[in-house]
C-alpha cells in the first residue's frame, strides 16, 4: 500500500493518471455521440443497425471480461493500461481514414465498435485496480472523486464539442479525436516510473477458469458485494435500452440536431462535477448506504423526464432534457464515486481485477439483453414506449439496495472481502 501523502495532487503517478484519464475521456464522449450518429446520419442506420452497434461492443465485454480481470491481477496494470489505450487509438482511427477515402460502412463501424470494446475491459479493469497501489486507501474517496470531476468536465466539453465538429466536418471525422484522446493518455501512463507492487510467481498461478471462480466467489458470497452487482446490473438495463433509443428518439420524435443533442448531454458534464465535488460530503454526511440509495433513486428519477418530453413542443422537450443532464448526471456520479471507492476499499488487492470484472460481466449481460430488448420494443411499440420500459427496469436498481445490507452501512466495513472463503485459497487474507 502506498504510503499517506499530505495531497493527492502531490502524488505524481496518480496526476499522470488523472490526466491521462480526461484527455481519453474528452476523447470517448465524443466517440459515444460520434459513433451513432455515423451510422445514423451517414449511413442511414434505424433502430434495430443501432442495437446491433451497440449489442457488438457488448458481446466483446461478455468475451473477454472475466479472462481481463485475471490477467489484470496477474500482471502489472499500468502496461495493460497503455496496451489498451494505443490499441483503440489504432482501430478508432481507421473510421476517419476510411470516410475520407469515400468507403467508409456500417460494417467497419461494427468492426471497430468490437475491436475497441474488446480491449476496453482490459484496460477498465486494470485502471480501477492499478489505483489503491499509488493511492492510500483512506484516500481512495478524494481520488475517485477527483477524477470523476474532470471527467466531468469532459463529458460537458466533449459531448458539446462533438455536436458542432458533426455538424461542420461529420461524424468519423470527429472520431479522430478520440484516437488521438487515445493515443496521448497512453504516452502519458507510460511516463509514471513509479514500481508496482510484484504479481504473482508464474509457478503460483492457477488455471485461468479457477481464478474466475475465485473472483465470482467473492462477490457472490459477500451480500454488501452482491447488492452493488445486481444494482449496477438493473441500471444497466436502463442504460442499455437508453443506449439503443435515445439518439434517435432526439432526432426523430423531438426533431433535434445533432449539435442540440450534443450540447444537451454536455450539461450532464456540469452536473456529474457538482456531484463529483459533493459525493465525500454526501457519503459523511448520510452515510456510505444511504449516500448509494439517494444517489441511484435520483439517477432513475431524472432519466423518467426523457420519455416525458413531448414532440412539437421543443423548448419545453429540451427543459426536461437537460434537467435530466444536470440533476441525473449529479446523482449517478455521487452513486460512481462512492460505490467504487467503497469496493476498492473492501476488495483485498490480489483479487480486485477479478472483482472488478466480474460485476462488469453481470452488468454487461444486463445491458446487452437492454440493447437488444430496446431494439425489438423501438420497432414494434415506438421509441417513446421503449425509453418508459427502461425507466421502469433501471427502478430495480433501487430495490436492490433498499432490501440489503448496504442501506445501512455508515462507513467502510473493515476488510469485507476477508470474510469470503474459496476452497483453494481459504480466506483472502495474509
Amino acid at each position: 500500500m502506498a504510503a499517506a501523502e499530505p495531497s493527492i495532487w502531490r502524488n505524481g503517478a496518480f496526476v499522470r493518471v488523472w490526466s491521462a484519464s480526461s484527455i481519453s475521456y474528452f476523447g470517448s464522449f465524443v466517440t459515444r455521440t460520434a459513433l451513432p450518429l455515423a451510422a445514423i446520419l451517414v449511413l442511414g442506420a434505424g433502430p434495430l443497425e443501432v442495437s446491433a452497434l451497440r449489442s457488438l461492443e457488448l458481446v466483446a465485454w461478455l468475451i473477454v471480461g472475466l479472462v481481463a480481470g485475471v490477467w489484470v491481477d496477474r500482471l502489472r496494470r499500468r502496461p495493460i493500461m497503455i496496451w489498451a489505450d494505443l490499441g483503440r487509438a489504432v482501430v478508432l482511427g481507421s473510421i476517419p481514414v476510411a470516410a475520407v477515402a469515400g468507403v467508409l460502412g456500417l460494417p467497419q463501424l461494427l468492426v471497430v465498435a468490437f475491436l475497441a470494446a474488446i480491449m476496453t475491459p482490459f484496460f477498465d479493469s486494470a485502471s480501477t485496480a492499478y489505483l489503491p497501489t499509488i493511492i492510500d486507501r483512506q484516500r481512495l474517496l478524494a481520488a475517485n472523486s477527483a477524477l470523476s470531476a474532470s471527467n466531468s468536465v469532459a463529458e460537458f466539453t466533449g459531448f458539446s464539442v462533438s455536436g458542432f465538429l458533426i455538424q461542420l466536418f461529420s461524424a468519423p471525422i470527429a472520431i479522430a479525436i478520440d484516437a488521438i484522446s487515445f493515443l496521448i493518455s497512453g504516452l502519458l501512463l507510460a511516463t509514471i516510473r513509479r514500481p508496482e507492487p510484484p504479481h504473482p510467481a508464474v509457478a503460483d498461478r492457477e488455471p485461468i477458469l479457477r481464478e474466475i471462480r475465485t473472483g465470482l466467489r467473492v462477490v457472490l458470497g459477500s451480500p454488501i458485494l452482491r447488492a452493488l452487482a445486481a444494482a449496477h446490473s438493473a441500471n444497466h438495463l436502463l442504460w442499455g435500452i437508453f443506449s439503443t433509443t435515445y439518439f434517435l428518439y432526439a432526432i426523430r420524435e423531438l426533431g433535434l440536431g445533432p449539435a442540440a443533442i450534443g450540447l444537451i448531454a454536455g450539461l450532464g458534464g456540469a452536473g456529474s462535477f457538482a456531484g463529483a465535488a459533493v459525493a465525500s460530503r454526501v457519503a459523511r454526511r448520510l452515510g456510505i448506504g444511504r449516500s448509494l440509495v439517494v444517489g441511484m433513486a435520483g439517477f432513475i428519477l431524472a432519466n423518467a423526464l426523457i420519455p416525458l418530453a413531448p414532440a412539437g413542443a421543443v423548448v419545453v422537450a429540451v427543459t426536461l432534457l437537460v434537467v435530466q443532464q444536470l440533476f441525473g448526471d449529479a446523482a449517478g456520479t455521487i452513486y460512481g464515486v462512492v460505490e467504487t471507492s467503497l469496493t476498492q476499499s473492501i476488495v483485498d488487492a490480489r483479487v480486485l481485477g477479478r472483482v472488478n470484472a466480474s460485476v462488469e460481466t453481470f452488468t454487461t449481460i444486463t445491458a446487452l439483453a437492454g440493447a437488444l430488448l430496446g431494439g425489438v420494443l423501438a420497432e414494434a411499440f415506438g421509441l417513446r414506449a421503449t425509453l418508459a420500459v427502461g425507466v421502469l427496469l433501471g427502478g430495480l436498481s433501487v430495490a436492490f439496495l433498499w432490501f440489503s445490507p448496504v442501506r445501512s452501512l455508515r462507513t467502510t466495513p473493515p476488510q469485507l472481502a476477508t470474510h469470503v472463503m474459496t476452497p483453494e485459497e481459504g480466506p483472502l487474507t495474509e
